[in-house]
């Protein structure tokens, strides 16, 4: 499992000589003093600093939990039911008890583990290949960061081992409305399979896969390019007219990926609504028309190239591609891996993530949630239908 940080200064490039902007950068990443327009300023972890940042991070942590969008929270939760205990599926988020304990010396320790030439990129855009070079050595050579040690870091080199399992989070939705009108109360779902990590072949036709599902808000507006025409739009929102929220999700990773459907509707159609999802679960294994994986694909390639017509994207794309395969895919290959992706393909990944256990995560008022082991079951049969369950007294 690899998480990287990515650093871009793009912003400065417009204004300042690229030199100046290294050094800077340097000086910056490094947490040496540095000068700027006569003012003295230090990078260096001052006691002020950090109080002021455990303020903004608390604060940041009430606010994920008052949001009316529930998603961050959410795949918060599916990779802790999806890897319990282990990488991807620990907090993401800092829990509100460790924002005290976290100060100067924790910090070096995890930049001395972590922030190591090895480990790092320096990617530009815009610029000659012997120019960054030549700065690189100018300013990066033999500079030594305030948290150098002369012992080795220790750096945690775990695989993601998937697990499965269900993560339930009861609260009351009906009171997060920011205006005077008020939102629905609603249940929010997310329904996870193990997938395949982004170096592996079957990346791509998970992608094509996801796109092929698409999905959105019950309010998206239409038009070219939106998906009104994937499967979740199609068989999910256009026929349930109860359903506010069907999406699939692809998270990949160095050793790892989920493909994730998060739904949305009223508690007293959670049932309903579960099903729903595990029937579409079940439909990825079935035939594919020829025509949706032409759409799904068109689309994937659609927004890749419009996404790389920025260059901060570009920027990060090229950081992050050789940072985690030591190489780059030019747009135009990734193109060409998506046009051969083929019907039975799509099959193949599908079959083989069906055979895997479920990662549930549940959020609001969840009286009605089926048991892990129905949904396990319902994902499990040919139908997808959830087990039929009886009560002798209502």
């Amino acid at each position: 499992m690899k998480q990287n940080t990515l650093v871009g200064l793009l912003t400065f490039w417009r204004n300042w000589h690229f030199r100046q902007l290294l050094d800077l950068t340097a000086k910056m990443k490094f947490c040496s003093p540095w000068k700027s327009m006569g003012v003295s300023v230090t990078a260096r972890l001052r006691d002020e600093e950090m109080e002021m940042t455990r303020m903004a991070v608390q604060f940041e942590l009430e606010d994920l939990n008052m949001r009316p969008d529930p998603e961050p929270l959410l795949t918060e939760m599916i990779h802790k039911a999806a890897y319990r205990g282990n990488t991807v599926g620990l907090n993401r988020f800092c829990p509100m008890e460790n924002i005290t304990k976290i100060d100067r010396a924790v910090l070096h320790s995890y930049l001395q583990s972590y922030y190591t030439p090895e480990r790092m990129v320096l990617a530009g855009v815009g610029v000659e290949h012997e120019h960054l070079v030549e700065c690189a050595q100018k300013y990066l050579l033999g500079v030594q960061p305030t948290w150098h040690s002369t012992g080795a870091g220790d750096v945690d080199r775990s695989v993601a081992q998937y697990t499965g399992g269900i993560v339930k989070l009861e609260r009351d939705m009906s009171s997060v409305s920011l205006g005077p009108t008020p939102i629905p109360e609603l249940t929010h779902i997310m329904v996870g399979l193990e997938s395949c990590s982004f170096l592996e072949e079957d990346f791509i036709p998970f992608a094509v896969l996801n796109m092929m599902m698409g999905g959105g808000g019950s309010f998206s507006a239409g038009g070219p390019g939106k998906g009104m025409f994937s499967r979740l739009y199609l068989n999910v929102l256009n026929r349930h007219h109860w359903m506010y929220n069907a999406t699939s999700y692809h998270h990949s990773y160095e050793d790892t990926g989920l493909l994730c459907i998060h739904a949305s509707a009223d508690p007293k159609q959670v049932r309903e609504m579960v099903e729903i999802i595990t029937k579409e679960f079940v439909l990825m294994g079935g035939m594919v028309d020829a025509v949706e994986l032409e759409r799904a694909k068109t689309q994937l390639m659609s927004m890749l190239m419009m996404n790389l017509e920025s260059r901060p994207v570009i920027f990060e794309d090229v950081g992050r591609q050789v940072l985690a395969t030591h190489s780059r895919k030019l747009p135009h290959e990734l193109c060409t891996l998506i046009r051969n992706v083929k019907p039975e393909d799509i099959k193949r990944v599908a079959s083989q993530m069906l055979r895997g256990k479920p990662a549930v995560a549940a959020l609001g008022d969840l009286s009605g949630l089926p048991t892990y082991e129905h949904v396990q079951a319902a994902l499990a049969s040919r139908s997808g239908c959830l087990p039929r369950t009886y009560r002798l007294f209502r």
